[in-house]
């Protein structure tokens, strides 16, 4: 993403924004992991949408009088010792063609310049993402700036614009699905490493491997989201990251894995039998899902309701089950399919947005997964979908999905 893109969305932001409003934007801190160590930073998602930096500590401000914005970008100044240790800080020139920010300050001056302008009185409102995923969630930065504003300038009117940078983010702009385009790839050869070396025997940690290098070798240094890869009755947890499960001979492998591009995450699900084989009963529960699959991708287009992918998903992969003898009635269906069928992607795994109506330019998940315990067999079919003007596209088509694809490319191995 180029310095425009962050500069236009943080104009939309700011045409959202009533008059005599001070905004404040934080990208966070790493936190601490143990003893002096602390786990990997991971900047504010809607910081880095609206600056394109991920640095840490790194602040926004911007006043809204009338149409008019001034914006400043508060970055940690220059120190050498800490450098020597954590390695070179981002510069004022880089800083500005990063964000596309003119006016840079230092960090410590960020306290004295808040406080100046909010004992002038001119300012009626302090804007700030304040979203939280649960309440016992650990505070952000806004949120904490939050509560000492309500403590320190309690006449101050706070505005939450967790919402319309979630509206924002909704809509797909090309360089974010070109973008996207690109993770697919690296993620598409990452999945087919881990199929290339696939066989009885194979501990999870291994495939795990196959995937996180093919990734480095194209330059893509951490997943989008933690990998999920396992084998045989491994796969009947959801979110497993054990890794320590070894495939024996049959076993489907489950994986649900994506790169990341200039940020833009994917999120792909793929299950194959370890041996490159499928049985009777993996076949027709892949034929069940895959099948359902392709369903969704005819008929998604923009109009329809977000809720009903979810919906339709799930009955059409029940009479597909209900046709091979699984069940019998709609209210069993959840014995098999065990999540919902989709969601969002984009700067996060799961993207932070506004949609309730179809719209162009959306990027969803479409997840079919079945779990049947009683064959020992679980596995999800999970694409990525690009809504068009008059349907969607499949953005992961090219990695193997039906099986003939799957067994033919395992037999040449």
């Amino acid at each position: 993403m180029d310095a425009e893109f962050h500069r236009l969305n943080r104009q939309r932001l700011y045409e959202s924004l009533p008059a005599n409003t001070v905004l404040l934007l934080f990208s966070g801190h790493s936190i601490r992991k143990t003893a002096d160590e602390n786990y990997p930073f991971y900047a504010d998602r809607n910081f880095l949408y609206l600056t394109g930096i991920d640095r840490e500590d790194f602040v926004l401000l911007a006043v809204k009088e009338a149409d008019l914005v001034q914006e400043t970008l508060f970055i940690l100044p220059p120190d050498a010792l800490a450098e020597r240790w954590n390695g070179v800080r981002m510069k004022e020139a880089e800083a500005k063609t990063c964000s596309g920010i003119e006016t840079i300050a230092y960090l410590p001056q960020f306290e004295t310049t808040l406080h100046n302008l909010l004992k002038t009185g001119r300012y009626l409102h302090v804007a700030l993402d304040l979203y939280k995923n649960a309440p016992e969630d650990r505070n952000s930065e806004g949120v904490r700036m939050a509560h000492k504003l309500q403590q320190e300038h309690p006449a101050i009117q706070l505005v939450n614009v967790s919402r319309q940078l979630r509206k924002q983010r909704t809509i797909k702009q090309p360089c974010e699905i070109e973008a996207i385009r690109q993770a697919v790839t690296i993620t598409r050869d990452g999945i087919l490493a881990m199929m290339r070396a696939s066989r009885p025997g194979m501990y999870e940690y291994q495939y795990k491997a196959e995937f996180d290098y093919a990734l480095a070798q194209r330059g893509c240094l951490s997943p989008a989201f933690p990998s999920i890869v396992s084998a045989g009755n491994n796969n009947f947890c959801i979110h497993y990251y054990d890794y320590t499960g070894q495939a024996k001979d049959g076993d489907m492998i489950l994986n649900d894995v994506g790169a990341q591009y200039d940020h833009l995450f994917n999120d792909v699900s793929r299950g194959w039998p370890c041996n490159g084989v499928f049985s009777e009963k993996q076949r027709l529960l892949y034929t069940c899902a895959y099948r359902t699959s392709e369903h969704m991708f005819s008929i998604i287009r923009p109009g329809m309701k977000m809720a009903d992918v979810d919906r339709l998903a799930r009955e059409y992969n029940f009479e597909q089950l209900k046709a091979i003898g699984l069940c019998e009635r709609y209210e069993d269906v959840g014995k098999y399919i065990w999540h919902g069928g989709a969601h969002h992607v984009g700067w996060d795994t799961h993207d932070m947005v506004e949609a309730d109506i179809i719209q162009p330019g959306m990027v969803f998940c479409v997840d079919i997964g079945i779990y049947c315990e009683e064959w020992g067999i679980g596995f999800r079919l999970e694409d990525n979908c690009l809504v068009t003007e008059d349907g969607c596209e499949n953005l992961t088509a090219s990695i193997p999905r039906t099986i003939e694809d799957i067994e033919a490319f395992m037999a040449g191995r």
